[in-house]
């Protein structure tokens, strides 16, 4: 069969947007959970934020199977590289790693199978948290207040942008983050908000001095409740629920 045919008649799922914020005590890192393939929603709760080590973190965006193989590999590797040194990798040494598979993932990438992941984590040498960014080509760059990826990452970039400072706490990260993905959703028909009728939230996680943490959905629901009731004040009574990403009366 042509390549064309088969490019024509296949739309592989891709993942979107996920962002990463710098707080004062360490990072934060965000994604939603829908993946589309083409016009049509392929799943609903696809999770594209996960734990690297215990330190690090990795938030996919891209095809979505290509970009889980890539995680599951490179969290293997570091898991692989400390049981040989005893010592784990540093964290720009991880980075540096994750760049050089996205770098031979190219061909694919050539073939319409990008993936464009956001590396964070807390570095414990420095006791700060950093951020680092990729291109399709495996360039990697590093973000000194807050990174995104995938569609919908212009509206998320755009609130973050408005809502970090230097004195960001991971408190105030998190709901700057669950704002985002909010905002994205509202634009950007690949982005999927909070479902409260299913209880589909975004993977939201924290990651310190204490290691990765990733927020519970009740709290996440409690959370994006008080967001919604504080957006009705703001608008007024008249407000419609359509406006907060489909909450109930």
């Amino acid at each position: 069969m042509p390549d064309a045919a088969i490019t024509g008649r296949f739309d592989v799922p891709h993942g979107t947007p996920c962002v990463a914020i710098r707080s004062t005590d360490g990072v934060v890192m965000a994604g939603d959970r829908r993946a589309t393939s083409g016009n049509f929603i392929s799943h609903r709760t696809i999770e594209k934020v996960f734990p690297a080590d215990r330190h690090s973190g990795v938030a996919i965006a891209g095809a979505a199977g290509p970009a889980i193989d890539m995680v599951r590999l490179f969290q293997l590797q570091l898991e692989h590289y400390e049981k040989v040194e005893g010592a784990p990798l540093s964290l720009e040494g991880k980075a540096n790693q994750l760049s050089q598979m996205v770098r031979n993932h190219l061909p694919a990438a050539m073939q319409g199978l990008a993936v464009v992941p956001i590396f964070a984590g807390f570095d414990t040498s420095r006791g700060e948290g950093r951020i680092y960014q990729y291109d399709v080509t495996g360039g990697r760059y590093e973000e000194h207040d807050h990174a995104s990826t995938g569609s919908g990452s212009m509206q998320a970039t755009t609130v973050v942008k408005l809502g970090w400072t230097p004195d960001t706490d991971s408190e105030s990260a998190i709901g700057l983050a669950l704002r985002a993905l909010l905002e994205a959703a509202d634009q950007d028909s690949a982005t999927g908000g909070p479902d409260m009728i299913r209880r589909i939230f975004p993977v939201v996680a924290r990651i310190d001095g204490d290691g990765f943490h990733r927020l519970e959905d009740d709290d996440l629901e409690a959370r994006y409740r008080t967001m919604f009731d504080d957006m009705r004040g703001d608008r007024g009574s008249g407000g419609s629920d359509d406006a907060t990403g489909g909450a109930p009366r």
